[in-house]
């Protein structure tokens, strides 16, 4: 059966469908059976539309985003990091970070969902060192049992109409084309593969030897919460991930300075060449790298760009408000994506090995990226992070 999508169909759903009900690959498997659109998938798979800015348009669904982009600014706040000691001994693999205020956000005119800048304040936390490993995954497994979103068959009571065999276990993976396309023409590089889920990366006959200290992929974000709870740790707000990332820099481009690749040195996994037919590698890697292959930032934390995209606790919804400073911001109380406003998203930071300079520039510490929580990908995964006692 062909994988190519037929024409944009809207689909007719509820105005706020309950988590676990728009799965990426329920949705591929829609488009193959002529339900549901392109447009669709592409909302849910790749994080915030790479290249397409949220137009911030009201929904009669969800009303207007409330983010008030015509509000007076406060004055932007030096990065500040506090010299709060660590509360113990550090938990295994993980950092302390004190805590601090700093800039949030970016002025990128590309990324009109991260703007504006706008003053935060954090407390302390303890955070992964490095994301979330296959071998950690296969630990929590063993002792759980947990079976992840794309280990799943979807129940066809939720789809009618769509063919039961496409309704089996599928995972969504990179498959770079021969040459040359455009860039707006996403499934041509996005192929719904039967059997790819955390242990099979690629699909069947893939596997994860020699992948043990690489990050695990495929996971959605309740799969990922779920770690965090068997784990004793939490996912990270948005504002824990960014303050961690930047590593007490301010207003830095990348979480190591301003220079891309300071010294020549490559500093993060990320796409080099012509997206997304030609990455040459030049980095070492085409695809993910083991953790803590590339330098720390100024926490001692790895992989902060590039590698995996990273689910946070967040609800997704574009743009901040700066008429205030936010101290210990949790997000929006629900998510609303202009992209696709009756799908809920969360919130994922980081980029990916998928991510270059001249189309997702989003592995910047304030770039941001969402998925519907249900889902994930060959290039999605997660750190966690641990509340100071």
């Amino acid at each position: 059966m062909s994988r190519r999508p037929p024409p944009i169909v809207r689909p007719a759903a509820p105005s706020r469908p309950a988590p676990g009900r728009w799965r990426p690959s329920v949705l591929a498997a829609a488009i193959t059976a002529g339900a549901i659109g392109l447009a669709v998938l592409i909302s849910l798979v790749v994080p915030t539309g790479e290249g397409r800015g949220p137009t911030g348009a009201a929904h009669p669904d969800h009303g207007p985003p409330p983010v008030r982009f015509d509000a007076p600014p406060l004055p932007l706040p030096a990065t500040e990091v506090a010299s709060t000691p660590p509360p113990g001994a550090p938990p295994v693999g993980m950092a302390w970070v004190p805590g601090g205020t700093f800039a949030m956000g970016c002025d990128d005119p590309q990324m009109v969902d991260a703007r504006p800048w706008h003053g935060v304040t954090v407390d302390g936390f303890w955070v992964d060192r490095t994301e979330v490993t296959n071998a950690e995954f296969a630990r929590f497994v063993e002792a759980t049992g947990h079976v992840t979103s794309a280990e799943r068959a979807l129940d066809p009571k939720d789809f009618p109409g769509v063919p039961v065999g496409e309704l089996a276990p599928a995972g969504l993976v990179f498959t770079p084309p021969r040459g040359p396309v455009p860039l707006d023409e996403y499934a041509r590089w996005w192929r719904l593969v039967p059997g790819a889920d955390w242990r099979h990366p690629e699909g069947p006959g893939t596997d994860l030897i020699g992948r043990a200290d690489h990050p695990v992929v495929h996971v959605s974000w309740d799969d990922a919460t779920a770690f965090a709870r068997w784990a004793g740790k939490r996912l990270p707000t948005e504002a824990e991930w960014e303050f961690a990332a930047r590593g007490g820099l301010d207003r830095k481009e990348f979480a190591w300075g301003d220079d891309f690749r300071p010294g020549g040195r490559w500093m993060a996994n990320t796409w080099q060449g012509d997206f997304p037919s030609t990455d040459t590698a030049a980095d070492g890697f085409r695809s993910t790298a083991p953790v803590a292959t590339f330098p720390p930032n100024g926490f001692g934390l790895h992989d902060l760009a590039g590698n995996v995209w990273e689910w946070c606790a967040d609800w997704y919804r574009p743009g901040y408000d700066a008429s205030e400073h936010a101290r210990d911001p949790t997000g929006p109380p629900d998510s609303f994506d202009p992209a696709e406003p009756r799908t809920p998203k969360r919130v994922q930071r980081g980029g990916s090995y998928l991510c270059s300079d001249s189309y997702c520039k989003r592995y910047d510490p304030g770039g941001r990226g969402k998925g519907d929580p249900t889902g994930g990908s060959c290039h999605v995964g997660f750190r966690c992070v641990q509340s100071a006692k």
